[in-house]
């Protein structure tokens, strides 16, 4: 027997109403904040992530599912959803329509990691971006939309974290007091963070290591070297989301674990799968759309994993309602019967009643047995007698009720208990 692949999940038909109910909150709440979906290919090529992730990521050093393809060509699974969307945006001239352009995606990435609760190899994504927002109110819809969508779930106790990690011309400073800070401490750091020292100081204070994290405890906070600009969005982002209720932590070690972020960035963690689990993180890319050839366009937003976010509903207890149940079941008795029966369900679905019917030649009671296996609510017997008399048995199975109906009232009859 074949195997599935490790860190991958097969997601089986009971099981999918739990995704429906995801999906279909996170396109629900997109809509009410008037995005549009947009949907990228599941591979790109390999220098869209180098240029656009970072070389300093995880994701870029050891995650990615890279490969040539048959014209040689490096390939590379999308291991995040943003790169994509800003490469069809510059592609696609997307710039030239009406901005911001706002856009939602719900789409699988991979990357090569060890498998663990609510993250697998292949996971999924609610994503949300929206390009040519510049001021702190576009920020603070975006995370307004996250906490929507948090709460449309029925999901408690989370918190949202909160930091401003400066831009280009203020976060050079501070990447030079945060070497000077680290400098004595690397012989005691970790060989990742060494190698971080140079390139991205940054990305140091998010190492988990516990000998890192006691070292970056101590480490100058990104607030306090902050331009201008920066400091003035921030502080309007933080007034903007008090005046609607919105409570948060400023987090100065908070940093995301991606290269092209700048000034915002925040997450929703939960302690339900694990202590403080991110289910949802985001921020401010301004500078990401130009580094990739396209113009000088400001950008923010969010990504959300869908396993990460059913762990929590689980963790939590949160009962997802399951999706309506089959409507009617027509179980034929005999040859004919089966016949008539296939004809009604033809019927029915015209009329927008799920049906189905006997595929496997039972008796009338192992049909009635699989009927209430599928949840049907209604069973129509047809008969010998029911071909007669040209009235079909109709069975609540709700109830255990039963009524004869003219075969020719019946879709009418269940149109109006349905």
């Amino acid at each position: 027997m074949i195997n599935i692949p490790k860190g991958t999940k097969d997601v089986l038909p009971a099981e999918a109403y739990k995704w429906h109910f995801v999906e279909n909150t996170a396109r629900a709440v997109a809509a009410l904040y008037g995005l549009k979906e947009i949907r990228t290919p599941t591979f790109e090529h390999t220098e869209l992530f180098l240029r656009g992730v970072g070389d300093t990521t995880d994701i870029v050093n050891k995650e990615m599912y890279t490969f040539l393809d048959k014209g040689s060509r490096s390939i590379t699974l999308k291991p995040e959803g943003t790169a994509g969307v800003v490469r069809a945006f510059i592609e696609n001239g997307l710039a030239g329509g009406a901005l911001p352009l706002k856009m939602y995606y719900l789409t699988p990435v991979f990357r090569y990691e060890r498998p663990q609760a609510g993250r697998l190899r292949e996971h999924h994504q609610f994503g949300v971006e929206i390009f040519g927002g510049k001021g702190a109110q576009t920020d603070a819809e975006v995370i307004l939309l996250a906490r929507d969508y948090i709460a449309a779930l029925g999901v408690e106790g989370v918190e949202l974290r909160l930091n401003s990690i400066g831009c280009k011309h203020c976060r050079p400073r501070y990447n030079e007091a945060l070497r000077e800070y680290l400098r004595p401490h690397l012989a005691e750091m970790c060989p990742t963070c060494n190698a971080r020292f140079e390139k991205n100081p940054l990305r140091i204070l998010d190492c988990k290591e516990e000998a890192c994290a006691r070292i970056n405890a101590g480490a100058p906070r990104a607030e306090e070297y902050l331009c201008d600009e920066c400091r003035e969005h921030f502080a309007e982002l933080k007034a903007i989301l008090g005046a609607c209720g919105v409570r948060y932590t400023v987090d100065p070690k908070l940093v995301r674990g991606l290269d092209y972020y700048s000034k915002t960035v925040f997450e929703f963690v939960s302690t339900a799968i694990g202590s403080q689990g991110t289910v949802l993180g985001g921020g401010r890319y301004d500078t990401l759309i130009e580094n990739l050839g396209g113009p000088s366009v400001p950008a923010v937003g969010f990504g959300s994993g869908i396993e990460r976010m059913l762990l929590v509903l689980e963790n939590t207890g949160k009962a997802i309602p399951q999706e309506a149940p089959l409507g009617v079941y027509a179980a034929g008795m005999d040859e004919e019967g089966r016949k008539a029966a296939f004809a009604l369900a033809c019927k029915l679905r015209a009329a927008g009643i799920s049906a189905d019917i006997d595929h496997a030649a039972r008796s009338v009671k192992a049909q009635f047995k699989y009927a209430g296996k599928l949840g049907a609510r209604f069973v129509v017997v047809i008969g010998d007698e029911e071909r007669r008399s040209g009235e079909y048995t109709v069975k609540d199975m709700q109830t255990s009720e039963s009524a004869r109906v003219p075969a020719e009232q019946v879709v009418s009859f269940l149109r109006g208990r349905l």
